[in-house]
């Protein structure tokens, strides 16, 4: 997992309420398996007027001004619905790192920071004010500080200590548990041979 320490990109706004995972991704995409490629069906109802994948050109997303935008700010229930980590997925292949929200769905929460993004809960006014920079405005986000930095302020944000220690050394399951390959290693050797002996019965 790529680690997350400070990250500074533009921002683009859709404060819409209830965005749940089927919309993020949905259902009829679920098929993949591999993790990538799923950017290009994020929002697929909205950001597309036909299977030919026409762009919407009223859908902020496909503004020239906000194609490069890496942090979305929007709102309350985010991520909710089904349990599907590919919705996750979407949001990371099309490139964001940080969704800045009122509220998530619990389940969705999760699945975004196991794929290396930085949910973020914040109040409305504080999401209006970010939703009111222009375009080409930069937003920082300092993970270790925990503070978001941008044009009409400084926001402080509250994260997990077991999932922000995970994002800062970009460590992920196999990662936390790659960290006791020695111990693991030792153990096999030392285990009593009886439980060789019993495995190879």
């Amino acid at each position: 997992m790529e680690k997350f320490t400070v990250f500074t990109a533009t921002t683009v706004p859709l404060l819409n309420d209830n965005i749940d995972t089927d919309q993020l991704l949905p259902k009829q995409f679920l098929k993949l398996i591999d993790k990538k490629g799923f950017g290009k069906y994020l929002m697929y109802a909205w950001r597309y007027t036909d299977d030919k994948y026409t762009e919407n050109p009223e859908f902020i997303f496909n503004r020239p001004e906000y194609r490069g935008a890496r942090i979305l700010i929007t709102g309350d229930n985010f991520g909710s619905g089904s349990s599907r980590e590919h919705a996750a997925w979407a949001l990371e292949d099309y490139g964001f790192r940080v969704v800045i929200a009122g509220s998530f769905g619990d389940i969705h929460y999760n699945n975004e920071l196991k794929n290396g993004m930085l949910p973020i809960v914040q109040p409305l006014e504080v999401r209006q004010a970010l939703a009111s920079l222009s375009p080409e405005d930069e937003v920082t986000v300092d993970l270790p500080a925990q503070k978001i930095i941008s044009p009409v302020g400084t926001f402080d944000f509250e994260i997990d200590a077991e999932w922000k220690n995970k994002l800062v050394h970009g460590l992920d399951d196999i990662g936390i548990t790659l960290q006791y390959e020695d111990l693991i290693a030792e153990y096999e050797r030392n285990r009593p041979s009886y439980w060789v002996q019993e495995k190879e019965k």
